[in-house]
């Protein structure tokens, strides 16, 4: 992983066999990331998991294994304490030019990876939502 930080924009550039989620929570720490939002995301990944929410407890995670373009990266991330919480969200495409699109879970780098995270100073937490079971955003 490789990074760099200018007036609150954070370039991050990820390599093959990295876990973009992982490096994320680095780069976060390194770049000393309060809360900050994913304004682009590009690349290519592979040994993806996406999910969809359907109800508590099962967010219909689907796992594909081949080659998959990133057309876009969404979302944001927040620290709680001392952990750093991700909400992400994908579209990806395969050769045939197919969408497939989710709840980002997982995924690690195929070819390379570009993400621009823009930094905020908006103090913000999650909290698990008994009803749903997701951890909702709370911005008191």
């Amino acid at each position: 992983m490789q990074s760099k930080e200018k007036k609150n924009i954070v370039f991050v550039r990820l390599f093959p066999d990295e876990n973009v989620n992982e490096q994320l929570m680095e780069a976060c720490k390194l770049h000393d990331v309060r809360t900050a939002v994913v304004i682009s995301g590009i690349g290519q990944l592979k040994n993806t998991k996406l999910g969809y929410f359907k109800e508590k407890g099962n967010y219909s995670p689907k796992v594909f294994n081949k080659p998959l373009e990133i057309l876009s990266l969404t979302g944001n991330i927040l620290k709680q304490g001392d952990e750093y919480i991700p909400h992400l969200h994908a579209v990806l495409s395969d050769e045939k030019k197919n969408a497939i699109g989710g709840h980002f879970i997982e995924g690690k780098i195929s070819i390379t990876a570009e993400i621009v995270l823009l930094k905020t100073n908006i103090d913000v937490k999650r909290k698990t939502n008994d009803k749903t079971g997701l951890k909702d955003l709370c911005l008191e």
